[in-house]
């Protein structure tokens, strides 16, 4: 479906058509009239299928000028980089409208961002944790919200998110349109929207776990740490490599990465970006690697989240996550908009089974596996938790202590018997050779 073909009005239709967008991907064609008859929403979608713009065109296209400042529509997302992102495709996509869009999150200061909200805002996009606390501080009414949409609402119950989205939930109005989306269904996504949501319409892009077709995937058997970043640094001096997101499972694992391979490159065309930087030098990684001034970026799980580029060359699984949905998830950076990528994962022998729950998540697809390059140099150092242990037998026997026995003999005063002593012999005792003498006296 074109999107001249959609019942847009002449705004966002003339925004749409300034981003150089003309066909909607599937997510965007499904929700679009679900989202405009009124109906609450349930959407399933994976990463890079185009969920921010499929709830955000209906959104401001049903939206309507109100008198006062409290916002109409309310979207709430796990990272602050996400916050960032559906910001700026809202305001681009409300460009020419009077609407004014607002964003808010943790790690920096509230009062910039009361007074920001205070000032108008149709659209606050926000974290859970920081939209609550200026909600109950008096900073945010939400008594005119009309449409609330959750994204990535998988990341945030995986986060701890769950109490604050039901306190913040509690105090919308009762009526008003839900749209959730998430790239996997989980017990608790189906009990937040019991709970909340009115019987919403599902609409799904793809079956949880399907590849991206346009995705062309690769496998590469590691024996060790040492040796993937070897393979790391012959990977990334190839020419067609010109965006590349690596992905690492912890905020110690991307330190680690990002030193052992940054002397490669040039200052600016590498960095990395996790939960413990600081609000700059993430949103700088981020705009840096958006704009294409970066050619490479390590990243964890959680705020990749924030990273919507569309033209990323080649994804790069240095190791392999532990929960199987997130493969998919982090592949979906590359391969978007219809442009083909590239992604590849480093398997080493400690990940076999994470592989195999990889394979089995994907309809028991095989990713297929390609050669190590001859120029890689295998390592034979291996890191603390590579190191084989061996249990060993214990060839020490103790003497155990006879029960009941001191381990010395007890001073003649503390000895105790049980016979009988006569008056005479104690005073025998008490007198020695004079007892003769005492009896006498006596």
């Amino acid at each position: 479906m074109l999107f001249e073909e959609m019942n847009l009005n002449k705004f966002l239709k003339r925004s749409v058509n300034a981003m150089g967008l003309t066909e909607a991907t599937l997510i965007q064609q499904r929700t679009f009239p679900v989202a405009m008859s009124g109906r609450d929403v349930m959407g399933i979608a994976q990463t890079g299928t185009g969920k921010t713009i499929a709830y955000l065109l209906p959104c401001l296209n049903q939206w309507r000028f109100q008198q006062g400042n409290p916002p109409q529509i309310l979207i709430v997302v796990p990272t602050r980089e996400l916050v960032v992102q559906v910001c700026e495709v809202a305001q681009r996509i409300a460009d020419g409208t009077s609407i004014k869009c607002v964003g808010v999150f943790g790690g920096v200061g509230v009062v910039p961002q009361a007074e920001a909200v205070a000032q108008g805002a149709d659209v606050l996009v926000g974290t859970p944790g920081r939209l609550l606390d200026l909600v109950l501080d008096g900073h945010v009414s939400l008594r005119n919200v009309k449409k609330l949409v959750v994204d990535e609402v998988d990341e945030m119950l995986e986060q701890g998110f769950r109490t604050q989205m039901g306190r913040l939930f509690d105090l919308l109005p009762k009526k008003r349109q839900n749209l959730l989306f998430s790239a996997t269904l989980t017990k608790g996504i189906e009990t937040l929207v019991d709970t909340y949501f009115n019987n919403p319409e599902r609409v799904e892009a793809a079956p949880m776990g399907t590849p991206l077709e346009n995705i062309d995937q690769h496998l590469i058997q590691v024996p060790n740490f040492n040796t993937k970043i070897n393979l790391l640094k012959y990977l990334l001096r190839q020419a067609d490599l010109t965006r590349v997101l690596v992905f690492v499972s912890s905020i110690a694992l991307a330190d680690k990465v990002f030193d052992l391979v940054a002397d490669e490159f040039e200052d600016g065309e590498i960095d990395y970006i996790h939960s413990k930087r600081t609000q700059s030098q993430r949103f700088r990684a981020v705009r840096g690697f958006g704009e294409g001034q970066m050619r490479v970026l390590i990243a964890t799980d959680v705020v990749a989240r924030g990273i919507d580029v569309s033209n990323v060359s080649h994804v790069i699984n240095f190791d392999l996550p532990t929960e199987p949905e997130q493969y998919i998830h982090r592949i979906g950076r590359t391969g978007r908009a219809d442009k083909k990528g590239i992604s590849i994962a480093f398997c080493s022998p400690l990940e076999t089974d994470k592989l195999a729950e990889i394979e089995t998540l994907m309809s028991n697809t095989h990713i297929p596996v390609s050669e190590m390059p001859a120029e890689v140099e295998v390592s034979t150092v291996l890191t603390d938790l590579e190191m084989p242990t061996y249990k060993m037998r214990n060839t020490l026997v103790e003497t155990a202590a006879k029960p009941g026995k001191a381990f010395h003999e007890k001073s003649e005063k503390n000895r105790k018997t049980n016979h009988k002593v006569s008056h005479e012999s104690l005073m025998r005792k008490k007198y020695g050779k004079h007892y003769e003498d005492h009896k006498r006296n006596k």
